[in-house]
């Protein structure tokens, strides 16, 4: 396969951070965590296959979440021997095989809601909790299938964000999500094709700050209530009243968060981590 490279932001010095957005977003979606961060961090933000500047999502054959992690080598390399990830969606499913593909390079881990949906058809058979989000991928290939891309991000802004949420969204932000909208089934293969057991995770002891909205879709949740009771270091924070797109609606909040993780981590990264587990849907 050949070798590519993805567009990447740079700010900062210090430790290094990398951060992953989500599926119809781009780097750009970091930008006021990078600004917050870079005064103590080195932070990098890399757009994925078909996002932003990056290589096209490849037409020839289906694309895996190693896939994307193998892109994200030469931003790796550029962070540091060590380094932690930030990641939001899809973004936070590829940080999370990063970590278990090279658990020795992964510092800590900043997770708002990954969607490895694999988990739940692994732990049951449909109809399971990953039938919402099946349903809008099925819906927004039916769209696109009628070459109508505006209805097919109708269909997976309005999952994720609530009926009316792209109706609502300005003219501007609609074109790039309607433009990348056209890989969902490649992303929707990816995270339901996963192989990477939920044992994986029970082993990949690094302070884990795992986010998630109170008001999020089962799908996604679901996820978290897997994630959350195998991973050995993991602290769980629950926003009231923010959905999925939490980073996006209410980036102050989640930011600040992700800042106070990363410094804890920054100053107890040589000494036994403090984190404590908490049960899942507490907050």
């Amino acid at each position: 396969m050949e070798l590519q490279s993805p567009f990447f932001r740079e700010v900062g010095a210090g430790p290094g951070i990398v951060c992953l957005h989500a599926n119809a977003s781009t780097s750009s979606q970091w930008r006021a965590l990078m600004e917050l961060l870079a005064p103590r961090f080195h932070v990098l933000a890399a757009d994925s296959f078909g996002a932003g500047k990056s290589p096209p999502w490849p037409a020839d054959r289906q694309v895996s979440l190693r896939d994307e992690v193998a892109l994200l080598e030469p931003v790796f390399a550029r962070a540091g021997d060590t380094f932690a990830l930030v990641a939001h969606s899809y973004g936070a499913a590829v940080a999370l095989i990063a970590a278990v593909l090279q658990p020795t390079r992964i510092r800590a881990l900043a997770l708002y809601e990954p969607t490895l949906f694999s988990l739940l058809d692994t732990e049951s058979a449909p109809p399971n909790e990953a039938d919402g989000i099946r349903r809008a991928v099925a819906d927004a290939g039916t769209a696109l299938d009628g070459a109508d891309a505006a209805g097919a991000a109708e269909c997976f802004i309005d999952f994720w964000m609530s009926k009316g949420a792209w109706a609502r969204m300005p003219a501007l932000r609609q074109g790039p999500i309607s433009a990348s909208i056209l890989n969902v089934r490649g992303w929707a293969q990816a995270l339901f094709n996963e192989p990477t057991p939920l044992l994986a995770f029970r082993k990949l002891n690094v302070p884990v700050l795992y986010m998630m909205g109170s008001d999020s879709p089962a799908s996604s949740r679901g996820v978290g209530r897997l994630l959350t009771r195998a991973l050995p270091q993991v602290q769980v924070l629950e926003f009231k009243g923010m959905g999925h797109m939490g980073p996006i609606t209410h980036p102050n909040t989640v930011n600040n968060a992700i800042l106070s993780f990363l410094e804890r981590c920054h100053v107890e990264r040589d000494t036994s981590p403090t984190l404590v587990e908490e049960p899942f849907g507490h907050s």
